[in-house]
């Protein structure tokens, strides 16, 4: 049979000496690149459907590899195409940093399709040798992920990393400051400039990033609401701000203890304008430098550990303020849903799972009640 003509770009097909049809069509590549891919058919028919799914995959932006793919040129090509468009930038360095130091290195030189359940044992093995129980988690979480994509693009059949449980890890036991605590810290820092990023922490729960992008423009003192919108945070090319958690913004009434700390920090970052005078960086930011730039993440976390070194008081992280947050406001009778709404959780098991500390003084409370509901008839 004559072979038959097909639009620049498809393809062609051609019968061999053999007697089978060949046909031959540039593909997308993994990498970027593209390069021909051979197929072969009984018939014309055969061979031109065969043809027809390369095109149709080469029009959808679906890799289809001349040979065998490895791990090292999967993942960073996954990391490009799939994850950087579509996640957070903060998700994207986390996941970067996983296939740069731990997948590449332990499963790089692997094939997809060659990839076995004992490979991924064994590299889960090496990253908590390596690292931690909790990094081998989590860099099984990042392959799984990629391999997931990798089955939605047809280049494998099957995800292995789905049959290999992940590691166990211990949870962090969480010892978040007591009320006293919490009031002897507040006290501390009463004259530390940052006083009142620290009050925001405390009383709202604000994630730290949370804190350092909020703008003047999302305070409103008349009717006594702050709005997180953004969050700011440490790039390898600087600060840079991002949306929250997860996407939303949230309103939240500011409590009267917060409001006198906000208006002196208006009122001392006008004083620093004025002498800051042409080399201010007007970026309408609350909490600023000197000069009018955002603060670093890192010093807020700097001062606060200082400042509670100071005090005298256990270490925590600056985070943790967040679950005494919640759990100063499940003590006074908040509801969950409204705890929730406060702190900005997407799902309310993780305020009630995570983000709630029963203190012994409420478990004493709770037990006293078996004493009262059990109590002998006299």
């Amino acid at each position: 049979m004559a072979s038959k003509k097909n639009p620049n770009g498809a393809g062609s097909i051609w019968q061999r000496k053999d007697g089978r049809y060949e046909a031959r069509v540039y593909v997308p590549q993994p990498d970027g690149t593209r390069k021909r891919k051979t197929v072969y058919g009984n018939t014309w028919e055969e061979c031109d459907t065969k043809r027809q799914e390369l095109v149709s995959r080469d029009r959808q932006g679906i890799p289809t590899p001349t040979r065998s793919v490895k791990l090292s040129e999967w993942l960073p090509y996954w990391l490009d195409v799939h994850v950087k468009p579509q996640r957070k930038q903060t998700t994207y360095a986390k996941y970067e940093m996983h296939v740069r130091l731990y997948l590449v290195p332990f499963l790089g030189s692997r094939r997809l399709e060659n990839l076995t359940t004992a490979n991924v044992r064994r590299m889960l093995a090496d990253v908590t040798a390596k690292s931690s129980a909790a990094t081998a988690k989590e860099s099984h979480r990042v392959l799984r992920t990629a391999l997931t994509a990798a089955c939605r693009d047809e280049l494998i059949t099957r995800n292995v990393v789905q049959l290999v449980p992940a590691p166990q890890v211990t949870a962090r036991e969480l010892n978040p400051w007591t009320l006293d605590e919490t009031l002897t810290f507040l006290e501390a820092a009463r004259t530390d400039p940052l006083y009142p990023a620290f009050v925001l922490a405390v009383v709202l729960g604000l994630r730290r990033g949370e804190i350092l992008g909020l703008r003047w423009s999302d305070v409103d003192f008349e009717r006594r609401t702050l709005t997180v919108r953004v969050t700011l945070h440490r790039g390898d090319a600087g600060l840079y701000l991002d949306t929250t958690k997860n996407r939303r913004t949230r309103v939240i009434p500011i409590p009267l203890m917060c409001v006198a700390p906000l208006r002196w920090q208006r009122l001392r970052q006008a004083v620093q304008r004025v002498a800051g005078a042409q080399g201010w960086f007007d970026g309408d930011h609350v909490f600023t430098s000197r000069t009018g730039r955002p603060i670093e993440p890192r010093n807020l976390y700097r001062s606060f550990t200082r400042v509670a070194a100071s005090a005298g008081l256990p270490r925590v992280r600056l985070h943790d303020t967040r679950h005494g947050c919640a759990s100063l406001l499940f003590a006074a009778g908040v509801a969950p849903r409204t705890v929730m709404e406060i702190l900005g959780h997407s799902q309310i098991a993780v305020t009630m799972n995570v983000y709630t500390h029963v203190s012994d003084d409420n478990r004493r409370e709770a037990m006293s009640h078996m004493d009262r509901l059990l109590k002998r008839r006299r």
